[in-house]
């Protein structure tokens, strides 16, 4: 399957452009790495499936919801046999963003030049930036943004010695193969509603979530919690991500339990009233999202069950 081109495959990586400046640090992560067009025709022929995916029935035909992951190794950017077919088959791909629309990016651009964010305490505010530093982030590209979306940025950042990179990402791989195939490529939520979830309540709640995230940058929690998540998807583990509560380290504090709610089960019922919207018109939808949106009794798959859908798990596991 072509799934996308050196042009595609160039707005790809273009996505996270932030991440790139001059080395600010002797030990800068690895560059990016673009694979030329043999490259790419060796990595399709080789793919294997990861991650999770469900063919739900309604209405007398099927469609599709696959569990992506934001940040990947190289060798995952390529859909494996069976998400391959269910993609050739599909008509619409419903994404979170489609980030590689340009509305949708001049919007997220704009709605982070007009977010106005806490005011972080002086001695925080030199620690966000020594993580800067070290993971050699353009300090233009990321000054002005708020300090949960500067925190997130580095919680990404953090794979990159570990060949997990922001870069490719398995959404803007999905894009570039729908834009590419001519596909009714959709968005199932708006830059604004992202950009307003990511900001906390209040100055208080983003210090308590800044201090923690650079706490566990230091003591390396954060690295390996990366890591682990990435195993999680390319095993295609659907226990293990089910129970991602047990695991994750990521409900120790009330404000985290309040803002993985607003990240996740405040968003999973439109997006699933969104996929039903899109199913009903009559062709087959690839709805792809991440992966911990399809967890547990609040995840996509259990929502679209309770909508009157047959929800069939798809074994993608080696």
């Amino acid at each position: 399957m072509k799934l996308v081109s050196m042009k595609f495959l160039f707005g790809i990586l273009m996505v996270s452009a932030a991440l790139s400046c001059p080395a600010l640090a002797d030990d800068c992560p690895p560059n990016t790495i673009t694979p030329d067009e043999e490259q790419i025709r060796t990595s399709i022929q080789n793919a294997t499936n990861h991650g999770f995916l469900w063919r739900i029935s309604k209405d007398g035909h099927a469609s599709y919801l696959y569990g992506t992951i934001h940040v990947a190794r190289l060798e995952w950017m390529f859909p494996g046999p069976a998400v391959a077919q269910a993609l050739r088959s599909s008509k619409t791909i419903a994404l979170e963003l489609d980030v590689l629309d340009p509305d949708i990016m001049q919007r997220l651009v704009k709605g982070m030049a007009s977010q106005r964010g806490a005011v972080l305490p002086t001695l925080l505010a030199q620690r966000m930036r020594q993580h800067i530093q070290q993971e050699c982030i353009s300090e233009d590209n990321i000054k002005k943004m708020i300090p949960e979306m500067q925190i997130a940025m580095l919680s990404m950042a953090s794979g990159r010695r570990d060949g997990i990179d922001p870069a490719y990402a398995i959404d803007a791989v999905l894009a570039g193969f729908g834009h590419r195939a001519k596909l009714n490529v959709v968005s199932l939520e708006t830059p604004e509603l992202q950009l307003k979830t990511l900001q906390m309540e209040t100055s208080q709640e983003t210090v308590e979530i800044v201090q923690r995230s650079l706490d566990e940058m230091e003591n390396g929690k954060a690295r390996a919690a990366l890591k682990e998540t990435a195993e999680v998807w390319s095993e295609s583990d659907y226990d293990k991500l089910d129970h991602y509560r047990d695991w994750c380290d990521c409900l120790g504090s009330e404000v985290e339990r309040k803002l993985m709610a607003r990240m996740l089960d405040d968003r999973n019922p439109a997006m699933a009233d969104h996929i039903d919207a899109l199913h009903a018109e009559g062709v087959q939808v690839f709805a792809a999202v991440g992966s911990l949106h399809m967890a547990g009794e609040n995840g996509l798959p259990a929502l679209m069950a309770k909508r009157g859908y047959q929800v069939e798990r798809i074994d993608l596991k080696p």
